[in-house]
């Protein structure tokens, strides 16, 4: 399915640069959001962001205008920005909520937002970041993904959002693209025994699958390796 207009918020992390990688390489069209379209001009150091069918702007994501501007005219929308130097459950509260309002004027009705694994639970009612031990400041992360993810449960919303979050372990920044991953439910994927990393790369086929071909609704689901 090729000729998908997509936006990806947070196009300059590690996640988001791939994202926009994997979808140009199907032949969509892709506008990157990023807070300092400057700072991405070097093709050099962000090849991902340089190639023919992409377009590079700013764009707030915690701003349901900034969102509605940025998404008019698209089909679906990934959500991979972050941010460090405020309280996480203040950003992701507030960008879950730009996105749900600012698509809802732009008429944008896919949203695809990156999860974090620490939220996936180990039993029913058990998140990986409730675990003895979690140091304080990852758990709070976590908390402010999970409140963000109240906010989607409980929103009134026409946008089908879907939460994909990876293993709580660190991603593989090197590893080439596989095109193959798995899918649960919230729960931490069970190990099969085969390879235990993931990857940048894979993660982003799986966010632009459902992007384009949306197999998942109104949920967090896991996905891994």
């Amino acid at each position: 399915m090729g000729g998908v207009r997509i936006v990806v918020f947070g196009a300059g992390g590690r996640a988001g640069r791939r994202a926009v990688a994997e979808a140009v390489a199907r032949g969509h069209r892709v506008t990157a959001v990023v807070r300092d379209p400057d700072k991405y001009r070097n093709p050099d150091a962000y090849p991902e962001l340089a190639g023919d069918g992409v377009r590079v702007v700013a764009g707030d994501t915690t701003r349901a205008e900034s969102v509605a501007e940025v998404a008019a005219g698209h089909d679906a929308v990934i959500g991979a920005a972050a941010r460090t130097d405020v309280p996480a459950a203040e950003f992701y509260v507030g960008a879950t909520r730009a996105l749900l309002d600012g698509l809802g004027r732009a008429g944008v009705g896919r949203l695809v937002l990156l999860g974090i694994g620490t939220t996936l639970e180990t039993a029913p009612g058990v998140a990986v970041h409730d675990a003895p031990g979690t140091p304080a400041e990852h758990r709070a992360f976590s908390l402010g993904h999970a409140a963000a993810l109240d906010v989607l449960r409980a929103a009134e919303t026409d946008v089908d959002w879907l939460v994909l979050a990876p293993p709580p372990v660190f991603l593989d920044d090197e590893a080439p693209r596989t095109g193959h991953y798995r899918t649960g439910d919230q729960q931490v994927l069970p190990d099969t025994g085969g390879p235990s990393g993931f990857s940048y790369t894979d993660l982003a086929v799986a966010l632009i699958d459902e992007a384009e071909s949306p197999k998942h609704h109104r949920s967090l689901v896991a996905v891994g390796a």
